[in-house]
């Protein structure tokens, strides 16, 4: 699986999201940069996340997954 393929899924299933990708492979690491889920707890923004990926974790295609979430405007300040 590719990191580009994980980023057009995810922007795709979370609209108004951008998301940044590292990783290879079935490991990947994940920036969210979503206001809408900035708001949310930490369990229902994971919960959100992995709802989507699911399949892939299920399948072995993705074995590993670490996610950050930031607001637009902390995401803005941390560049």
């Amino acid at each position: 699986m590719q990191a580009t393929q994980v980023k057009q899924f995810l922007e795709e299933k979370l609209p108004g999201a951008v998301v940044e990708v590292e990783g290879e492979g079935c490991n990947f690491q994940l920036n969210l940069i979503s206001d809408e889920l900035a708001a949310l707890g930490p369990v229902k923004r994971q919960q959100q996340v992995y709802s989507h990926l699911n399949p892939w974790i299920a399948d072995g295609s993705i074995h590993a997954v670490t996610m950050k979430f930031y607001s637009q405007s902390a995401w803005a300040e941390r560049a």
